[in-house]
């Protein structure tokens, strides 16, 4: 490894290692126990056809630990250019071009992921929902969820994604990883439903609850669907947004573990971080619902997290706590892409 000066980006999530960014800002150097199969992972996959940064440099470090070195895509990740032309304020529409450029992106990785299907089971979609959907985190940290009625209901969306090959996924899909030419952020890599990553990409911002700067707008939703449908038509036997409703009740489970605060309880009132985990707890249950119910979730259907706030107001007889606005830097990868947000900690 070249020795120079690199500025440290942010700590990698679920693990240990750092992300760092080169002087000129042309690379990034990421370091963990772990980051030699990341980078093998990802020279294999390119080769594939899948949009990701190449790998430049690789190698081990005296503690153990390895590094690699990928190249910079250029420009902004669509998050940040979604953010930055948004209306200034929470609530505002995502761009029309950012929904068009996430578009084309999606449909590039997608009709890569379906070229190279592998043979699915049902053990192998256990290992993806305990992988993607942090299930035993959800459990351990709200066990009062936990009942064989809504374990039946993810079994049931489990079994009709059987329906679908797998494919070498990033999990982690969303916004924020995404550049007009390419995904980066491949930490929690591994097995899914071929559409699982690019499907819900837009769907998944609901999970901030409308504390960020920009929401897809209905018609932005479905152009989006029909143009992943449309990249997967010659390769998959049904529409991947078909099985919308079955990767939301993963995505709901991931974006629910790992945000519980130490000493929080379901009966707190929804403020700060407390405030997150509780509302992240009503989406999971409203996405099983609605799947129990539908066949299928609808996003749009979600409360924000000011409604979310307001309905226990009313039911508690106390006025709203107030929501002080703030940026947050995101968090790349960890359970649950960050999109920031505006209510302090949420």
């Amino acid at each position: 490894m070249t020795f120079e000066n690199w500025e440290l980006v942010q700590h990698r999530t679920g693990g240990d290692g750092a992300v760092w960014r080169s002087a000129d800002g042309s690379r990034f150097k990421r370091t963990g126990p772990e980051i030699l199969a990341e980078a093998a992972f990802l020279r294999r996959v390119r080769t594939m056809g899948y949009p990701v940064p190449q790998i430049l440099e690789e190698g081990h470090v005296g503690d153990g630990s390895g590094f690699f070195v990928e190249e910079a895509l250029p420009g902004s990740s669509l998050h940040q250019m979604a953010d930055r032309r948004a209306d200034g304020v929470p609530g505002g529409l995502l761009d029309d071009e950012v929904a068009a450029t996430a578009a084309q992106v999606s449909a590039e990785l997608l009709r890569a992921q379906a070229a190279h299907p592998m043979a699915t089971s049902a053990t192998l979609l256990a290992e993806f929902a305990e992988r993607a959907g942090y299930t035993a985190a959800v459990w351990a940290e709200s066990p009062d969820l936990e009942s064989p009625h809504r374990r039946k209901v993810i079994a049931t969306a489990l079994r009709r994604l059987e329906d679908l090959p797998l494919c070498a996924s990033s999990l982690d899909y969303g916004l924020p990883n995404l550049f007009p030419t390419g995904v980066i952020d491949w930490q929690h890599h591994g097995l899914a439903p071929v559409g699982y990553d690019v499907v819900p990409a837009l769907e998944i911002i609901a999970f901030g609850g409308g504390t960020g700067r920009y929401s897809p707008t209905s018609a932005q939703r479905s152009t989006y669907l029909a143009a992943v449908d449309d990249a997967a038509g010659p390769l998959l036997a049904q529409r991947p947004s078909a099985f919308l409703g079955e990767f939301l009740v993963i995505k709901s489970m991931f974006f629910l573990a790992l945000t519980r605060p130490a000493h929080a309880s379901p009966d707190d009132a929804p403020e700060g971080k407390a405030g997150k985990w509780l509302y992240r707890r009503h989406l999971f249950t409203e996405c099983l619902e609605q799947y129990e119910h539908a066949g299928t979730v609808d996003t749009a259907a979600f409360p924000t997290f000011a409604d979310f706030r307001r309905r226990f107001a009313a039911r508690s007889g106390n006025s709203a706590p107030g929501t002080a606005t703030r940026r947050t830097p995101r968090a790349e990868g960890g359970s649950g892409t960050d999109y920031s947000t505006d209510a302090a900690d949420f």
